[in-house]
């Protein structure tokens, strides 16, 4: 089988799409896995190597979705691979909730050191970015002794309890499960929400000093790749202060150099109280992480803690993928997001009322379009053509490459993508219906739903 580095041009398709082994693995999929599960579109990857993907058929895909935004150093980074080999001869597991695993010191001590928070800091590792936001809200309302949240329609924190009763991205991810979480308060993101905060919630609904704290994404994910009005984030903290509530900032996405810089509360010079990281910070390894100021970390022993959390294989991918990111990735980030956000502006003019908006910092960049069926119909095309990307929000597709993008990728996305909309603009109504069928044959799914 022909496998990425041997392929002249990336993408390779030489199937048509879904190929027939692929055809067959997602009617298999079909019969054993759970429905939950929201696939955007029919690939099956077998491996993959830096920004490339190959499917289960030969077909070589140009991966700009990265496993929602978490193969930050590329498919199988070289080194990323031997740290992983060498920690699993040497140790998989053992509980870090219990014993003094010396690599999960070591990983603490590293994202400490790498956190936005001028003063010291400690930090507590889970398996996902879910888990850290229940960390992150549990320590809060431990440390003020205050039950109440705060967080923004349109934001993503995930899908354990206490996490999807803090997100609003979607009313479904709510449907049946309640009561959520109580004591979880929703407003608009950006500045409306804090006037909202000061006019509405403070004075009719509930007193600020009963709010443990406030959770942002500094660019929402999920909800559409949105980034806020330059003054919202300083605002917030001063917000914060001002009633003593702690400011968490959840960069499961927009964290470990995706926006050009480590964290992307640093465009805006804020420090929050409590930083949430995951997907990107070990290269498609299982870590979440909370790192909080060190003075906010009050609890004590059995108040908190992992079986796996921690794991040394995992925290070997992240030791190894923090070097390489500070090696070169996050400078490369904002080369390339420039360069497509560059490549993409053109679009608002050729198709004006269709395409809505490119926005985004570094390799966070999302289109918005007139509706979430012209989304998903670019999605598909761009599929068809060999480009992996995603949709998010209502209307939008996000592109989030590995941080290892070269410039020639980061054109033939561009390309590809503008052919995709130009396709979807001449028809627009077929491609909508094409998609449909698929979806009615078992071979894609709303990708509308691909949540995180």
């Amino acid at each position: 089988m022909t496998t990425p580095l041997q392929v002249r041009s990336i993408p390779h398709i030489v199937t048509e799409l879904p190929g027939p082994k692929a055809r067959a693995h997602v009617e298999f999929d079909h019969a054993w896995t759970s429905p939950s599960l929201p696939r955007a579109y029919p690939i099956v990857p077998l491996r993959g190597v830096g920004c490339a993907i190959e499917d289960i058929d030969g077909n070589v895909f140009l991966d700009f979705a990265a496993g929602i935004a978490v193969n930050s150093t590329g498919h199988s980074h070289p080194e990323v691979v031997a740290a992983i080999q060498a920690q699993a001869a040497n140790l998989i597991h053992m509980s870090a909730s219990d014993f003094y695993l010396p690599i999960y010191a070591e990983a603490a001590a590293e994202l400490a050191r790498i956190s936005p928070m001028s003063g010291p800091a400690r930090t507590f590792i889970g398996n996902s970015g879910a888990e850290a936001v229940e960390a992150g809200l549990k320590l809060a309302r431990y440390h003020t002794r205050r039950q109440n949240v705060i967080a923004f329609l349109g934001a993503f924190h995930g899908r354990t309890m206490g996490a999807v009763s803090l997100t609003a991205s979607k009313a479904k991810y709510h449907a049946h499960f309640g009561p959520l979480l109580p004591g979880v308060y929703h407003v608009p993101f950006g500045n409306q929400g804090l006037d909202e905060l000061e006019q509405r919630v403070f004075k009719r609904l509930m007193p600020a000093d009963e709010f443990a704290a406030v959770i942002v994404e500094p660019i929402q994910g999920e909800g559409g790749y949105v980034v806020p009005e330059d003054d919202f984030l300083p605002r917030l903290r001063e917000l914060c202060d001002r009633h003593g509530i702690l400011l968490i900032a959840d960069e499961v996405q927009s964290g470990a150099g995706r926006t050009g810089k480590m964290w992307a509360v640093q465009h805006w010079d804020v420090e929050p109280d409590i930083l949430l990281t995951a997907k990107g910070i070990a290269s498609g390894m299982p870590i979440g992480a909370m790192i909080a100021r060190a003075e906010v970390m009050t609890w004590g022993p059995g108040a908190h803690g992992s079986t796996y959390g921690g794991n040394p294989v995992a925290l070997a991918a992240l030791m190894a993928t923090v070097r390489l990111l500070e090696g070169g990735p996050i400078a490369n980030a904002g080369l390339r997001g420039r360069q497509i956000m560059d490549g993409l502006a053109p679009l608002q003019d050729r198709f004006p009322g269709i395409v809505r908006d490119v926005r985004g910092k570094g390799l966070m960049i999302g289109v918005q379009f007139d509706s979430g069926e012209t989304a998903e119909a670019v999605q598909m095309q761009a599929f068809g053509r060999g480009l992996l990307v995603l949709e998010a929000g209502d209307d939008c597709v996000r592109m989030s490459p590995p941080l290892v993008v070269t410039e020639a990728e980061a054109d033939t996305a561009v390309r590809i993508f503008s052919e995709a909309v130009a396709h979807v603009t001449a028809h627009r109504g077929a491609d909508v219906r094409d998609v449909e069928r698929a979806a009615e044959q078992g071979l894609a799914t709303q990708g509308v739903e691909a949540g995180g």
